[in-house]
């Protein structure tokens, strides 16, 4: 005799209530151990943070000497080593995950755009005129607090210009030749620019490559040619970097921010 779909519904809910699941999708995530997620493999976040360190010895071997910071130890403990403790001790570090990645390799993501804007404040002050103590950390990251640690579209630091105006800057580090900001960036300087007249400037270093891009991000249309979709971001729409925006290569002296300004006009 054959079953209608109300029948086959009843029971495999009363199948299911036999298993000991009185809802669906807690036999879905039964079946498919979701629940069960992997400890934190310290034995590789040790060798993560290894290459951390090795990363910024390469760094500073090759980016100009104006730019190079004072004192190498002092840097790795501050930005990786000190960091890293502060997330173990927390417990922040099982909940990191992003599209299904493991905690292990969200950390090191972060942690490489971390390092690169540790790294290159003193290349900022240079470029702006100022002491990296009139840089302001405005981020909205918090190694303490696992709820507002994931990034927000607000932007790294803020700065005065030696016309004394406040911008804000996004820093962003690219390690692999494609160079996007992701449109939520976009919106967020227009947004800020309109409730606050405060300009943001996306400072991207591409470390593959070696150079440097300076966008004004606020000043991005809608209609420009640079939009594409990304299929390897599920098609997200992201402003694709063109090379008339990479100003600045790594192994030169910066240029002051009067002098990229112009170049972008």
């Amino acid at each position: 005799m054959e079953k209608n779909d109300a029948q086959v519904n009843s029971y495999s809910k009363d199948y299911r209530k036999l298993l000991g699941f009185t809802k669906q999708n807690d036999a879905k995530i039964f079946f498919g151990a979701k629940d069960i997620t992997p400890g934190i493999d310290y034995t590789y976040i040790d060798n993560i943070n290894h290459r951390l360190a090795d990363m910024v010895d390469k760094i500073h071997a090759t980016v100009n000497k104006t730019i190079q910071i004072d004192d190498l130890v002092g840097f790795k403990n501050l930005y990786i080593f000190r960091p890293f403790e502060i997330m173990r001790d927390s417990d922040i570090l099982p909940s990191l995950n992003n599209q299904g990645r493991r905690p292990e390799q969200v950390y090191f993501s972060w942690m490489r755009g971390y390092i690169v804007t540790g790294y290159f404040l003193k290349a900022l002050g240079h470029i702006f005129d100022t002491d990296t103590t009139n840089i302001e950390l405005i981020g909205d990251d918090d190694l303490l607090n696992e709820k507002t640690f994931s990034r927000t579209p607000k932007a790294d630091l803020e700065i005065k210009t030696p016309a004394g105006k406040k911008v804000r800057i996004e820093v962003q580090s690219g390690f692999t030749g494609i160079n996007d900001i992701k449109k939520h960036k976009i919106s967020e300087a227009k947004r800020i620019l309109n409730e606050l007249g405060v300009h943001t400037i996306i400072v991207h270093f591409d470390l593959y490559n070696g150079q440097t891009a300076f966008v004004q991000a606020d000043q991005i249309s809608d209609a420009d040619v640079n939009w594409v979709a990304r299929p390897q971001m599920e098609g997200q729409t992201v402003f694709s970097i063109d090379q008339k925006y990479f100003i600045w290569n790594l192994i030169e002296i910066p240029p002051k921010y009067c002098e990229w300004t112009k170049k972008l006009k």
